[in-house]
Order: C-alpha cells, then structure tokens, then sequence
C-alpha cells in the first residue's frame, strides 16, 4: 500500500514551472548542494553525481566502475543483498545508480516520513557496501551476457567504432561496460579500488527538490556523504578527438544499415554555443520541421527518422547524429546529409528558421521542470556542466539574444562537410 501511494506522490509531483526559487546550501562540513523546496507533496527527490564515471577505470580494469555501480545496491554493512532489497521496499524508498563516461550517478526518492531511515539505508550503501563474491559473480554474469548481446546490436557495434576512432586509446574510445575478457578478469579487489576511485567528496555534486528545508538538507549531506574519502582517483587529460574524414562500414547481415556520423563539437562554455546549440535544433533537433527530416525523410523517403546532436563531454566535445535506412538508399542518404551539412555551412538560417526555432527553444523549456526528480536531475546537470545557479532563469535570454550575424558566423565556423566520418553497420550498396 505504501509503494503505491508514492507511486501516487510521483505522479502529482509539482507542474512545470517557468521559474524555479533555486537555494545554494552548504553543510557543515562542506559539501554543497543546489535545492528547490516544494511542501506541496510530502516526499523528495535527491540527485547526486560523482565526476569520472567509466573514464576511472584503471589500465586493463576497463568494466570496473561499471561493475562497482552495479553492485552498491547488492547488500550493505550487515545487510546482504536480499535484505537490502527488503528494507528499501518497506521505506517505499527508490534508489537508483549508473555509471556513465563522466559520472557515476545516484538518484533516490523517499517519503518524508522515511526520510531519515531511507537516507541511513542510502549511506549504508554508498559507504559501505559488501561486494560479496556471490553477488559479483551473478552480476558480473549479467554484464557479459550484455557485453555478448552487443555484437548484435548495429547500433552499438556503430559506437564502439565511432568511439575508436574519435578517442584512441584515451577511456572514451572504448565502452566503459568493458569487454568480455576485462571483466572475466575483475576481482574483488579491482571492484573495491573502483569505488575507493569513483565515490569520493572531491567529485560530488548534490541537488534535491521537494519536502525538504536547507536547514533540514545541510546536516542531511554531512550524514550521507561526509564519510566517503576525501579525494578519489585522478581524472584523466582531455581527450584528443582524431577522427578522420570518410565513411567506414562494418560487414553486418541486415536489410537496414544505421549510420553514425559526426565531427568535432563545441565546448558548452563556449561563447558561441547557443548559436551552435540554435543551428544543431533547425538542422536535426527532433521535430519534423528540421532540415535533415524535411530532406532525408520527407522529401526523399530515404529513412522513418534522423537526428544530429551536440555533446558535450567532459574532456571532449562532439557534434554527432544518427539514421538508419535500408541498404540500397544509405549511399544517398548520406550525399543528401552532406549537401545540406555544407548548405548550412554557407548559408545559416533564414529569418523564419531562426524566429520559429526561438520560439520553439523558448516555449518548450519550462515544460522540462515537470516533477521534483526532473528538477532535481536539472539542477545536478548544471552544476556539473559549470552553470550559475540563476542560469534556469537566464537561460532564454540567452536564447532570444542570439543574432543572423550570430548564426551565419557560428554556422561557418561549426559545420565541417569535408570533416565529417560516417560508421556504417550493415550491407550498404555504393559505399
């Protein structure tokens, strides 16, 4: 019963917002979190990341963290795994973790009136956890069935090439779950060092929205986190990207190829990235009325959907997207993306392109901050992308301040056709 009525909680959690009253608190022993209070709904929402992620795995460790995040929630301090499970249903508490390229994340909700033991629970965890060798050794069997499920899947066998030939041998450049014979070879040990690695105070970033005071959150941070250590592993140096320009296909039987394609990006710190980030939205942001949708699929019929992004990496920064079209109309596809990758280059957009992209930018921002657990997830992201707390309120101004000056010097500088490489995954015809 109590699970659904939190279910219920979830559900009614704060409507979007077009303005958020952000507070910057700092417990007593130091660590700072962003909050958004809401007593409407007696439960909140906490997020946390730990900066490095899958990029901390140790020379021929890769897998590491990957498997240590994996198995926090497998049993901790005096709990095994089963009993873990069991005291965190009875809280109606969620707890959730994942490793990523550049963080290991942690996202809990919980009633107020399980606060306390739910972030008891939660501390045991992240302390304190048993790494039994029964749980690795299930888990690690998860892994590698993942890790053998991959080589059928096009998209990630476009990925892992992509990423190969972007990043070398820097940790971008190959997946951080590992390989079938890196995480065979973990042990113990090599899962302990991870998370003596990766969950550290000198890494962490912490937000929070709902039932919950700065008063209430400051001693709440010191009680949660205050003891992991103090520092964690070294970061590594920036990734150099390195791709070439051309087309690479990997041999894969399926009447369809997906295609991955990209250049170097923009920095999210960068001046002119608002400009880039208004270009990436008319030429392949989600909606129908982009150039690459209007071209490639309306026009042409060549595939059902394509997409282009910017990411922003923490020690490199890409200008990606992605289609799939069966295999005689790859070759095509690709000319018609070039031919438009360099009509923006040289032309930018139009009056209408850039009013109506505005408009869309604008008027769609509010609705993100649709619940607690998404303002929460927001509010993590700019801190760890290096935003000013106000910046939920300024971040439209930005928008509407870009200029055509703006965009046609950002477009030249941005779009490279000749820069772009293509990992195909299939049996195309004419590549």
């Amino acid at each position: 019963m109590i699970r659904a009525l939190f279910a219920v909680f979830l559900a009614l959690a704060t409507p979007a917002r077009a303005e958020l009253d952000i507070k910057q608190v700092t417990s007593p022993g130091g660590i700072t979190a962003w909050l958004v209070e809401d007593h409407n709904i007696p439960f909140t929402a906490l997020e946390i990341q730990f900066r490095g992620g899958t990029s901390l795995d140790a020379p021929g460790k890769r897998g590491a963290v990957n498997l240590m995040t994996a198995l926090i929630e497998e049993g901790a301090g005096q709990m095994d795994s089963r009993a873990f499970a069991e005291a965190r249903d009875a809280l109606a508490a969620e707890f959730t973790f994942d490793a990523g390229a550049d963080s290991v994340g942690v996202s809990a909700r919980f009633l107020t009136e399980n606060r306390d033991q739910a972030v008891t629970l939660l501390r045991e965890a992240l302390v304190n956890p048993r790494f039994d060798q029964d749980a690795i050794d299930r888990v690690r069997e998860q892994v590698l069935s993942i890790l053998r499920s991959y080589e059928k899947d096009p998209s990630k066998l476009a990925a892992r090439r992509f990423n190969e030939l972007a990043f070398g041998n820097h940790p971008y450049g190959s997946i951080g779950d590992g390989t079938l014979e890196t995480v065979a070879a973990l042990t113990r040990d090599d899962v302990v060092a991870a998370h003596r690695a990766a969950l550290a105070r000198d890494r962490v970033y912490v937000s929070a929205a709902g039932d919950i005071t700065a008063d209430e959150l400051g001693p709440l941070l010191d009680r949660l986190l205050g003891d992991l250590p103090a520092t964690g592993a070294p970061l590594p140096g920036p990734a150099e990207v390195r791709l070439p320009p051309g087309v690479t296909v990997i041999d894969f039987p399926t009447p369809q190829s997906t295609v991955l394609f990209g250049h170097i990006g923009i920095p999210r710190e960068d001046p002119d990235f608002f400009a880039a980030f208004i270009l990436n939205e008319a030429l392949g942001g989600g909606r129908f009325t982009s150039r690459l949708m209007s071209e490639v699929r309306e026009k042409r019929g060549l595939t059902y959907g394509i997409g282009s992004y910017l990411v922003s990496y923490d020690l490199a920064d890409m200008y990606l997207g992605q289609f799939s079209a069966s295999n005689d109309k790859v070759a095509e596809a690709i000319a018609v993306l070039r031919a438009e990758w360099a009509r923006i280059a040289a032309e930018g957009l139009s009056e209408r392109e850039l009013a109506d992209t505005k408009t869309y930018l604008t008027g769609s921002y509010p609705l993100r901050f649709d619940g607690n657990s998404r303002i929460a997830s927001i509010l993590v992201g700019m801190q760890m992308e290096g935003m000013p707390i106000d910046y939920a309120v300024t971040r439209n101004a930005k928008i509407e301040a870009v200029t055509m000056d703006d965009i046609r010097r950002v477009a030249a500088r941005l779009y490279q056709p000749e820069a772009l490489h293509f990992v195909v995954v299939g049996q195309p015809v004419g590549l």
